[in-house]
């Protein structure tokens, strides 16, 4: 009788009832990412590093991978977006931390975990507020992005896989949690490279730095992967320095703009035109 009842229905009850499953691809991409975290804390509990850091590095791949797939395949969806959000928690927030703090932050007892939950706290506000907030400029994140802020830790533990063992030593390991998590609740722009149009005509010189870049992380992976993942950590700074700059540079010497002069205005104060 379901079965009748189900064929017997017209075609908008049937559409709404197939609406209710997921789209396979983009999920399964997103499942893997789920899975990748999950891999990193059981082998960060057995204390092997090496072996556990790295699973972060595929999980940030995936996580790009599957909200491209989605878009380019047309397959966006609500449940889409919360099952990714609710697996970046997964990956980015709870296995960095766990790796973090079996690797380093356990000689410190409790600032340890706590730096580990301040961390955990943040991406989970990160995920929140960018699920929420609506960016008019698509080439900026607004806060560090939580898979970017997990490549910090992960890239340190697999440079250096061999743990921090007294208080002392483990003091640095706290700035690989509470330097991300400000960074994350922060408001300062993180460059985003969603907007790229890869089908467009680029230098021959950027296939060249991508062969570099490939060859780099074949050879000597490690160091490769921490300076990837600091500089994006530093980029920000460094475009807020060279914007600035760049402002000082327009204005005209005793704080006149150079539009203010033309139109005959007063002139406005160059702390006020910032």
């Amino acid at each position: 009788m379901p079965l009748l009842g189900s064929l017997r229905a017209g075609p908008e009850v049937r559409g709404r009832r197939l609406r209710r499953g997921v789209y396979l691809l983009p999920s399964m991409f997103t499942l893997a990412n789920m899975f990748c975290g999950y891999a990193c804390i059981v082998y960060a509990m057995r204390g092997e590093f090496e072996t556990a850091a790295p699973f972060i590095g595929i999980a940030v791949v995936l996580d790009m991978l599957d909200g491209r797939i989605a878009r380019m395949t047309g397959t966006t969806s609500a449940f889409g977006l919360e099952f990714d959000s609710l697996a970046d928690v997964i990956s980015f927030g709870v296995a960095p931390v766990v790796l973090t703090y079996a690797w380093g932050l356990a000689p410190l007892g409790r600032v340890g975990w706590a730096a580990g939950f301040i961390f955990l706290t943040a991406g989970a506000i990160r995920l929140a507020r960018f699920n929420i907030q609506a960016t008019s400029d698509k080439r900026y994140f607004v806060g560090m992005p939580i898979p970017a802020a997990a490549a910090v830790p992960a890239s340190t533990v697999y440079l250096y896989p061999f743990g921090l063992h007294d208080y002392t030593s483990a003091l640095p390991a706290l700035a690989l949690m509470l330097v991300p998590a400000v960074l994350m609740v922060s408001t300062i722009r993180f460059r985003s490279f969603k907007t790229i149009d890869w089908r467009a005509r680029r230098s021959y010189q950027i296939l060249l730095a991508l062969a570099v870049g490939l060859v780099s992380v074949a050879t000597h992976p490690r160091p490769t992967l921490a300076v990837i993942a600091y500089s994006y950590l530093c980029s920000a700074f460094v475009e807020m320095a060279v914007a600035r700059m760049r402002r000082r540079g327009t204005a005209v010497p005793g704080g006149v703009q150079p539009e203010a002069v033309a139109e005959g205005a007063p002139p406005i104060s160059e702390e006020r035109a910032e």
